[in-house]
């Protein structure tokens, strides 16, 4: 009989975290051909693309945010079996995503060099950020819509659908890539400008075919009119999770000036080490999707013990998945070094940090189980805020400021250092789990 349960839900978790892992990690392997690409140009080009994404990485966890609070809401009112009010909360956090996404293309394309000043001392290396930042901007609007159409169709348990869609992006970014940026097939040789308008293309082409998906496979309702709007609800999910996703990539932004202080090459380094981290987490961040969406139609159905019971499954699952990883990354870092076009010094670099990336990730892949898919399941957000701010602010970066400012340690030293915070938010995120006050089913 122990059988019979446990397959079922493991299917469940397979169908959805599968997909999901499979999506971005195709995404991180493009990225890994991207910075193959733009490694061969040179270190400063390498640290331009990734000092960028620091910023275009503001904009896509503010708008994950929303579309964490999307997928609360819509996950719980279809254990609710409330159609009314899973179309509204679709509706709804679409256009705060859209308002969020004109925001950050105006400061974007407005000051791009501005911005990535406050990044890097290196003149060279801000001025050609700025450029790749200026276009990249055109990718917010798209990007909001792709992330609130595959909210809803993965809580629909369609999550193959935004699978395809990202291969055909990432087909599309690949090839551009080589073709812009290179000058292939007759076209100008564009070098960090042409990876930038690659990732433009491929955005739109993402969202184009997502909303074809969409319109194709939702569900069709009676166009009843739901009740009078929560906003006193809606507005205690938002919130904490837009302070707490902000202040947390404010966090990680600090970091992206700390190793911008310590130099071009320190720079560089961490840039290279981006899509082993990102294919890492991607492996297993369809585990926190599956949390997310399977815990909330539980709490949406009013029952509370399972989503406790298969909440820890979920954990140990993750906890499996990250260990084998990180003995893969301990072992494969040199290997992954030796493809890059780099100085000898900067894949040193490179190789140890990702060292310290393997003896940390198991709390980072559970820190995002824990967090972004359980604890977040019941609406009850502020937990997470209070979670993330300690861990970021009162330990990371303290923590990176006094071991590179006053003891003057290298990069894959202070890596590790400020990366403790993952571990003291993991041991909070626990008791916090144990006392079960995250458990909570929305009002409609």
């Amino acid at each position: 009989m122990i059988r019979s349960k446990e397959q079922p839900f493991f299917r469940s978790v397979c169908a959805l975290a599968v997909p999901v892992a499979l999506q971005s990690m195709l995404q991180a392997s493009f990225g890994v051909v991207d910075q193959v690409m733009i490694g061969q140009l040179g270190g400063v080009e390498v640290a331009a693309v990734g000092l960028a994404g620091k910023f275009t990485g503001i904009f896509n966890v503010v708008v994950s945010a929303v579309g964490a609070v999307a997928g609360i809401m819509i996950s719980q009112y279809m254990g609710q079996k409330n159609a009314a009010e899973t179309r509204r909360s679709m509706v709804l956090n679409l256009r705060v995503c859209l308002i969020l996404a004109a925001l950050f293309t105006l400061v974007g394309a407005a000051v791009p060099e501005q911005i990535m000043g406050l990044y890097i001392n290196d003149h060279a290396a801000a001025e050609a950020a700025g450029r790749y930042l200026a276009i990249v901007s055109g990718t917010f609007f798209p990007a909001a819509g792709v992330t609130i159409l595959s909210t809803h169709l993965r809580c629909m348990e369609k999550a193959s659908l935004p699978l395809y869609a990202g291969i055909a992006s990432a087909a599309v970014n690949t090839g551009l890539n080589w073709v812009l940026i290179f000058g292939k097939l007759g076209a100008p040789a564009l070098g960090v400008t042409g990876a930038a308008l690659a990732t433009l293309i491929s955005q739109l082409v993402y969202f184009m075919v997502i909303f074809v998906m969409y319109l194709k496979y939702r569900e069709r309702v009676e166009n009843t009119a739901p009740g009078p709007f929560d906003w006193k609800q809606y507005l205690s999910m938002l919130l904490p999770l837009l302070v707490s996703e902000f202040m947390w990539v404010l966090g990680e932004n600090v970091y992206a000036g700390i190793y911008g202080h310590l130099g071009t090459d320190a720079t560089a380094a961490m840039t290279l080490t981006n899509p082993v981290q990102s294919l890492a987490i991607g492996a297993l961040c369809g585990l926190s999707q599956a949390a997310a969406i399977l815990i909330g139609k539980r709490l949406g159905d009013g029952d509370r013990e399972m989503a406790y019971q298969e909440a820890k499954k979920l954990l140990l699952y993750g906890l499996a998945g990250s260990l084998l990883l990180s003995v893969v990354i301990l072992y494969g870092s040199p290997w992954y070094v030796r493809i890059f076009n780099v100085e000898a010094g900067i894949r040193e670099l490179t190789a140890q940090i990702l060292t310290a990336y393997a003896a940390v990730m198991p709390f980072k892949v559970l820190n995002m189980i824990i967090g972004s898919g359980i604890l977040r399941s019941g609406g009850k957000t502020t937990y997470i805020m209070v979670i993330d701010l300690m861990g970021t602010w009162l330990f990371g970066v303290p923590l990176g400021l006094v071991t590179t400012f006053v003891f003057h340690w290298p990069i894959p030293m202070v890596y590790l250092a400020l990366s403790l915070e993952e571990c003291i938010r993991f041991a909070v995120s626990l008791v916090v789990f144990e006392r079960r006050g995250w458990m909570n089913q929305l009002q409609s």
